[in-house]
């Protein structure tokens, strides 16, 4: 198999073996069909006339750069828009849904990357919703909750059923949301990302799930942005480009490198970024860093870490292990317990946001919707948050308007953002362009730090190759990284010395150019035993018991 662009460094063409296609071109039959799909917004032609013939028992990966209309497309199915032209054929029969609960009931199931879920109510509560197991007329806790964590143990997908929603990572409730369509025995399963936070393990477990499922006769739509996902799982992959379906593949007939071409118009290369320079003085530095969560439980346990000018220090770890937490803790979004915490020489452990912003902090945080933008804001106020207190945006106390829109004109074009323009609401982008928004903002004014927290998330590749470049050049110009990402493949190719985060302390640290996914994702598990030692930048050795 031809890794095209999907082959990385520390990314092996695997661990998922190559899924033979359930169904022969000529014995497919149809499980659902979408026929002529058409949808317009104000301004924007989002699917044009779209095709696509998905089999019953067949996995069916859906690719497309952001902005494509991917997820415009999957909620017309789902029933969350009507089309403006266009049939869906659901077991050879024509359908039409007014609502996700009509497309629930015809046995559809989506897992969502925007969640769909009701904070205040617990994870099982969410699960079971409109589900629900009731004893004497009322909920049954009890038997909700084994129910829960009887599929969450069957499928590896860890969860605390009691856990309120509200109170939870980005990465388990991405958990929640892959439990509700298993819990409904969803016929036609749709899921958009659902690796984005798993191990290489969890992740192999997820696939070998989805394989026994389809080979049960389940149908599933795998949206996905990771070539070697799609080149191990699928048996077929329809691309979207600017709205049309530009070509329906046989996977084990093409190669990555075809399927890039077609997203994107060109060739696309994921590569490593060799260092140029020896690392400088210590920018950010972290002594016995401690803090609890909301719940009152230790999330950080006094965590020790240093980054210095030109490198990357990529911080690994299965979602809900502290990382999180660790970049709030040093953002101040989050008060921490007990540590140090020194910025560019200023210490700042009790500082607020602002301050650390002065003393010379950029941030790219996990939530993109809730932290990083204000979603009824235009692009221009947007790409202007955090930096508006200093020229030449202000003078003499007061916002330059002007200033400000032109400033977003350069970010937009810089960072080929998909968007009407400087006044759009950034609340009506696309999950990609969001992420775009936010990455311009805190990587345009160069501070000496940049914590960078799954900067490509729900990022098409052509976009991923962008960052990439962009993060690399940060650092050659002498900023210091801390890069926090789900995607192992993303901290092998961009950082020099990889931490691994397990219950909230540092249980390993590794040189980037040796270590490998596998040896990662054991680690990230609580694996491993002994203590590791590797040499940092400025040759000495740091010791952490594996």
């Amino acid at each position: 198999m031809d890794e095209g662009p999907g082959g990385l460094r520390g990314s092996p063409p695997g661990p998922f073996p190559v899924r033979i296609a359930a169904h022969e071109e000529g014995d497919r039959v149809a499980e659902l069909e979408l026929r002529g799909i058409t949808k317009r917004f104000p301004g924007v032609l989002a699917n044009d006339q779209i095709d696509i013939s998905v089999a019953k028992g067949e996995i069916h990966a859906l690719m497309g750069e952001n902005g494509a209309g991917k997820s415009t497309l999957m909620s017309i199915l789902y029933g969350l828009y009507q089309p403006d032209a266009g049939e869906i054929w659901l077991r050879g029969e024509r359908r039409r849904f007014s609502s996700p609960i009509e497309a629930i009931d015809a046995g559809l199931g989506m897992v969502f990357q925007a969640f769909k879920l009701f904070p205040s109510l617990t994870v099982a509560e969410n699960v079971i919703y409109r589900e629900e197991v009731t004893r004497r007329g009322l909920l049954d806790h009890r038997e909700a909750n084994r129910r829960v964590t009887e599929i969450a143990d069957r499928y590896g997908l860890a969860v605390d059923p009691t856990a309120r929603v509200e109170r939870v990572p980005v990465g388990v409730l991405q958990r929640v949301e892959i439990l509700k369509a298993l819990y409904r025995d969803a016929q036609v399963l749709i899921l958009d990302e659902p690796t984005a936070v798993l191990t290489p393990q969890e992740a192999e477990r997820l696939f070998t799930i989805l394989r026994a499922l389809a080979d049960d006769g389940r149908t599933i739509i795998f949206i996905t942005h990771k070539l070697k996902e799609v080149m191990a799982i699928s048996d077929r992959v329809t691309i979207l480009r600017d709205g049309r379906a530009v070509a329906s593949l046989t996977t084990r007939e093409t190669t990555a490198a075809e399927i890039t071409r077609h997203m994107t118009g060109r060739d696309v290369e994921l590569r490593a970024w060799p260092v140029t320079r020896p690392a400088g003085a210590p920018v950010l530095t972290c002594e016995g860093l401690s803090a609890t969560g909301d719940d009152g439980r230790v999330v950080l346990d006094s965590v020790d870490l240093t980054v210095r000018a030109g490198e990357i220090v990529g911080i690994a770890g299965v979602a809900g292990n502290g990382q999180t937490e660790l970049a709030e803790v040093i953002a101040g979004l989050r008060t921490a317990a007990g540590g140090v915490v020194t910025i560019a020489g200023t210490e700042v452990s009790r500082a607020g946001v602002a301050a650390r912003r002065k003393a010379g902090l950029a941030y790219i945080p996990e939530d993109r919707h809730g932290v990083g933008t204000a979603p009824t804001a235009d692009a221009t106020d947007n790409l202007s948050l955090g930096h508006h207190r200093s020229g030449p945006l202000v003078r003499r106390g007061v916002l330059q308007r002007g200033q400000m829109v032109e400033r977003a004109r350069e970010l937009i074009a810089r960072f080929q953002i998909k968007i009407a323009g400087p006044g759009t609401m950034v609340g009506t982008l696309s999950g990609g362009n969001l992420q775009k928004i936010v990455v311009a903002r805190e990587m345009a004014y160069h501070a000496p730090l940049l914590i960078a927290e799954q900067p490509t998330r729900g990022v098409d590749i052509g976009a991923i190759e962008f960052v990439h470049q962009q993060i690399a050049q940060y650092r050659d110009g002498g900023g210091a990284v801390l890069l926090i990402s789900a995607e192992l493949s993303e901290i092998l190719n961009l950082a020099q010395r990889i931490l691994v985060m397990f219950e909230g302390r540092v249980v390993a640290e590794l040189d980037a150019a040796t270590a490998t996914e596998s040896e990662l994702g054991l680690f990230m598990a609580g694996g491993g035993t002994g203590i590791s030692a590797v040499t940092t930048v400025d040759g000495t050795e740091s010791e952490h018991a594996r």
